[in-house]
């Protein structure tokens, strides 16, 4: 459960971070507006709080782990949002990645 739980944190903790800096990028690469920009801040500020709550309590394996999620994650966002089409070397990078995160997060450790 634990490691469910903590799949599930950095899924949450991705769309927050990705999502928030995708709305920013919206808002002023897009001309969207401040509304946009302002929902990015509140969405980022909400990643930074995402990560506090991994049952491991070590902040740097957390956020090393996490950055092979936004890795993978940030390609998918731009598959789902920006009609992005990742080749081959973009999945085996990602894939690359979150086998890393697997080995930092969830190894045995004695």
């Amino acid at each position: 459960m634990t490691i469910v739980r903590s799949l599930v944190l950095f899924v949450l903790a991705a769309v927050f971070e990705i999502g928030g800096a995708w709305l920013v990028w919206q808002g002023w690469r897009e001309h969207r507006g401040a509304a946009w920009i302002a929902a990015g801040i509140l969405a980022l500020a909400a990643y930074g709080f995402a990560a506090t709550f991994q049952p491991d309590a070590h902040f740097g394996r957390i956020l090393a782990a996490y950055g092979g999620v936004f890795v993978a994650g940030s390609l998918l966002w731009g598959v789902v949002m920006d009609g992005f089409r990742p080749d081959r070397w973009d999945l085996a990078g990602a894939a690359i990645c979150l086998v890393g995160v697997a080995v930092i997060m969830y190894a045995p450790r004695g």
